[in-house]
């Protein structure tokens, strides 16, 4: 209605400065916190967590998000442990490393 209104309004200026529709206001998620929200959802087994994280950007953006945590996490963990990131990542999936 407050759309409606705006436009009947015309040069007015009332619907320039009516508040912005609820969708507007709405917080908007960047590719970092979807992937952060999408991973932990993942590693405590929430499904609802993970639908939610999910809607939050497109699966492009959310997988691009996903990989780049994984590399991040990757490397933090290879420093950690003096190791080189090949063999702190087939550590975590359970592979041999060469």
């Amino acid at each position: 209605m407050e759309r409606i209104r705006g436009l009947l309004a015309g040069g007015r200026g009332e619907g320039r400065n009516a508040a912005p529709a609820p969708e507007a206001r709405a917080r908007r998620h960047n590719i970092f916190e979807a992937a952060a929200a999408y991973v932990s959802a993942c590693a405590e087994d929430d499904q609802q967590g993970m639908d939610e994280a999910s809607g939050w950007v497109s699966p492009e953006a959310l997988s691009f998000g996903v990989n780049e945590l994984a590399c991040r996490a990757v490397i933090v963990l290879a420093r950690e442990r003096g190791e080189s990131p090949q063999t702190v990542a087939r550590n975590l999936l359970g592979l041999p490393v060469p």
